[in-house]
């Protein structure tokens, strides 16, 4: 079936991590922390206007990858969406640190029809068979977002937290299951594996819903793509980065869009 977006398909590609939108994609885990024999957690994946809290829509978990601690993929458990959120369990068998992440690659494309203004989203495979190739107007952008959270049992390990090489994405210096309040934390930016300079970020901690200011903490990476952030306090936050170029690799994409967002746990120290 052709898929001219719908008008909630289309709040929910408007609503991806992208910093002109208003709405906050993420995935938060029921502990980040902990430890045991065949341990379990549960993770929430919405968008929604205030952190952390289900008042949008749904976050899609058809592109879901868990990372083990040994490098391997893992099966999450017990997936299901809902009208504004996602949930799905994840058993952490292995001792060491998890990459959980939703992991995007799509299209994006706007055209004129009748005088009348199209849009459309999905896969690159659908794009030439969906889109008329000379539509009005056409305008066509990749676009390649990551939505990321970390978990470790017991003790943390790397194996993980390498990158792909592809797209935007958090390389950690500090752990990411290692940050505490007051403490500073180190991290890198990396596109297409290489170092991401000048990038804006945003964090931004969770509880939104209950201050009148959003609190953000704005950083711009230096000349490797390195930054740092120094914790406030203990809590959930939500970090976003944004990158745009003309590095698509769909042939009939003019630019490209590059989304990362991670939810991190600052414990107290």
């Amino acid at each position: 079936m052709k898929r001219s977006i719908t008008a909630a398909a289309l709040a929910l590609a408007l609503a991806l991590p992208f910093a002109a939108q208003a709405h906050k994609a993420w995935l938060q885990p029921s502990q980040t922390v902990l430890a045991g024999n065949d341990p379990w957690i549960t993770v929430d994946a919405a968008v929604s206007n205030d952190l952390f809290y289900f008042n949008h829509v749904p976050l899609r978990l058809d592109n879901l990858v868990v990372t083990a601690p040994d490098g391997s993929r893992v099966a999450p458990q017990n997936l299901a969406t809902g009208k504004y959120r996602s949930v799905f369990d994840l058993r952490l068998a292995q001792p060491g640190t998890y990459r959980i992440g939703v992991v995007n690659d799509s299209a994006l494309a706007q055209w004129q029809e009748n005088g009348q203004p199209k849009r459309w989203r999905g896969s690159a495979e659908r794009l030439a068979a969906e889109v008329p190739k000379n539509a009005q107007g056409l305008q066509v952008t990749q676009s390649i977002s990551r939505v990321e959270t970390f978990v470790t049992n017991g003790s943390p390990n790397q194996t993980a937290l390498a990158p792909s090489g592809k797209g935007l994405e958090l390389v950690p210096v500090t752990h990411p299951n290692d940050l505490f309040a007051g403490e500073q934390a180190r991290f890198r930016l990396q596109v297409d594996g290489k170092p991401a300079a000048g990038v804006e970020i945003e964090v931004v901690r969770g509880g939104t819903r209950y201050r009148d200011a959003q609190d953000e903490i704005k950083l711009v990476t230096d000349a490797d793509g390195g930054f740092a952030v120094t914790w406030p306090e203990p809590g959930m936050y939500w970090l976003e980065a944004t990158v745009e170029d003309a590095k698509a690799t769909l042939p009939q994409a003019g630019k490209r869009r590059l989304g990362y967002v991670a939810t991190l746990e600052v414990l107290p120290q």
